[in-house]
Order: structure tokens, then C-alpha cells, then sequence
């Protein structure tokens, strides 16, 4: 029986043979190891547990956000946008010396402003003439403001489970959201909430919140997009810039109702 494998009469050749066989099974083993050598991908548990590391680091947050709601309960589906700022709960020694405060400042479809002082939570409506003023406290159950104010733990408020298979796609993630370079986990409240059903997070790289996604128990749908993150640029000592920005006083006229 012929051999299949040619080695020429001349050394030079055998030599180059042999350096051929050699490169050749160099090649197979790399090839065996690169999957060992891959890094192993991310638990949904750990990608919380860096993302939850990261804001606890953080004293500020501002961001620019865009939004949309959808559901057969909440009619047409309605969109808005505009800019958000957080300053982070202080402790000292275990205990809140300073309040988390937040504000939302809707520029579309029409003016709404959200703000809380850590005392007080207040909602603007331009277009009604109304504000609505309430106790901070009832805020607690709410994600975005009990995380980005630091008052909530995703790991202890949540059971942390991989994505529903209907968030990701071949090259990226639903509606062309995010890509490689971002990763989804699913919330579920461990303690039935009445207003969320399961919240899903888009996660980037280096730990920050990407995009949102909130389901109610009536299968409404809203989304949350973060752009234009900055991290620390508020300085949370200056109680009359904290004051300035955390309060709001609206227009003379308008219909205060308190709840």
C-alpha cells in the first residue's frame, strides 16, 4: 500500500516536511486548548454582583433617558425623554447620615418634573397645572429610585435569573439594543410588588445600566434607554446647590393636591 503522505528525496525538502508536520500539530493543540483557555462566561448572579458593586462606589448619577410604554391596559403606546439626576443615600458607620434624592425632568411629549428630597416626593404636570405631593417613603418599592439612590440591593430584593429567551437575538439583543458588548439579566421581586411583575437590565462592560425594561402584572411594558451616563460630577456636599436642584417650585396657580 502507498503512503499518502509524500516526503521528497532531498533533505532541504525533508526538512520542510518535517517543519510542515511540526507547524501542523502546533496548530491542533492551540486549537484544542483555546476553549479551556476562554474565559468562562458570567453567571446572571455575578454580573448583578458587579453591577451592584459598581453604584455602591458611586456618589452621583446623571444620565439623559428615553422612554416608551406599551400594553392592551395603558392604550397607545406612549414615549418620552428627557434628563435624570441621583444622588446616592450617605452612611456613616451603618447609618443614613444624608437622604438619596432624585429628579426626572420630562422635555417631550409635554413638561413633567419628579423630584424627591429624600423628605418629599413631588410630580409636576405642566400641561394639567397640577402637582402632586407625597411621602418619599412610598418610594422605597420603586427600582430605579431605591438602587440609584442606594437604598436598595439588587442580590437581596431580587431573585437574579438569566434573560427570557424572547430578549435575545443572533448578533445582538431585542430590537437591535445593545450588542456583544452588553448582557441581560432578569429581577424578579422576591416579595410580590404590586406595581412590577419582572424587571430585565441591559448591563454593559464596565458595569452600567444600559437600558431598562419594567413589566407590570397587566403585561404593560416600559422601557428605559440610558445615555450620556456621568458618574460623580455632582458634588452632594453643596447642601444649596443639593437644595436647588432637588426641589421644585411650580408655576404660581398651580393645583397642589397632597396624598
Amino acid at each position: 500500500m502507498k503512503s499518502l503522505l509524500f516526503l521528497p528525496s532531498k533533505p532541504a525538502g525533508l526538512l520542510g516536511a518535517r517543519l510542515c508536520l511540526l507547524t501542523i500539530l502546533l496548530l491542533s493543540v492551540v486549537c484544542c486548548l483555546l476553549p479551556a483557555l476562554a474565559p468562562a462566561a458570567e453567571s446572571p448572579e455575578e454580573i448583578a454582583r458587579r453591577l451592584q458593586q459598581n453604584y455602591d462606589q458611586m456618589t452621583s448619577l446623571s444620565f439623559h433617558f428615553s422612554q416608551k410604554s406599551a400594553g392592551e391596559l395603558s392604550g397607545r403606546p406612549q414615549e418620552g425623554s428627557g434628563v435624570a439626576s441621583f444622588v446616592k443615600e450617605k452612611k456613616e458607620a451603618g447609618k443614613a447620615v444624608a437622604v438619596g434624592r432624585m429628579r426626572w425632568d420630562y422635555s417631550s411629549p409635554e413638561k413633567q418634573v419628579l423630584v424627591s428630597d429624600g423628605v418629599n416626593f413631588s410630580m409636576y404636570f405642566a400641561k394639567l397645572n397640577q402637582m402632586i405631593i407625597s411621602s418619599a417613603s412610598a418610594m422605597q418599592s420603586d427600582i430605579t429610585y431605591s438602587f440609584f439612590t442606594g437604598t436598595g440591593n439588587l442580590l437581596s430584593d431580587f431573585i437574579v435569573s438569566a434573560a427570557s429567551a424572547e430578549f435575545t437575538v443572533k448578533g445582538g439583543t431585542k430590537e437591535g439594543t445593545g450588542g456583544p458588548e452588553t448582557q441581560i439579566i432578569q429581577l424578579t421581586p422576591r416579595e410580590e410588588q404590586s406595581q412590577v411583575s419582572a424587571i430585565h437590565l441591559w448591563i454593559t462592560r464596565d458595569s452600567l445600566i444600559q437600558r431598562m425594561e419594567i413589566l407590570d402584572h397587566f403585561d404593560t411594558r416600559t422601557s428605559l434607554e440610558f445615555s450620556e451616563i456621568q458618574i460623580n460630577t455632582l458634588n452632594a456636599s453643596d447642601r444649596q446647590a443639593m437644595d436647588a436642584l432637588f426641589r421644585f417650585s411650580p408655576p404660581a396657580g398651580t393645583e397642589l393636591i397632597y396624598q
